[in-house]
């Protein structure tokens, strides 16, 4: 089974580290350290899909890839 990609990167403004999931519109978190950003953006990504399985809205599959993983 495939997971959900999650993007992990450093913000100077914000003195940490933000995590995302692109597939899960405004799916993200912040952290101060990159694992702290990992934890908490699974724990939002979690949240997120039960919301969405408990209102009935559509749930994506996961499709994001980073160019670096695609064949070209």
């Amino acid at each position: 089974m495939s997971d959900y990609h999650i993007n992990i990167f450093a913000s100077v403004e914000d003195g940490g580290y933000i995590a995302d999931v692109p597939d899960l519109l405004c799916c993200s978190a912040f952290g101060m350290t990159p694992q702290e950003a990992l934890s908490e953006v699974l724990t939002a990504k979690s949240l997120w899909l039960q919301t969405a399985a408990a209102e009935g809205k559509p749930i994506p599959n996961p499709t994001y890839r980073p160019a670096i993983y695609q064949v070209a």
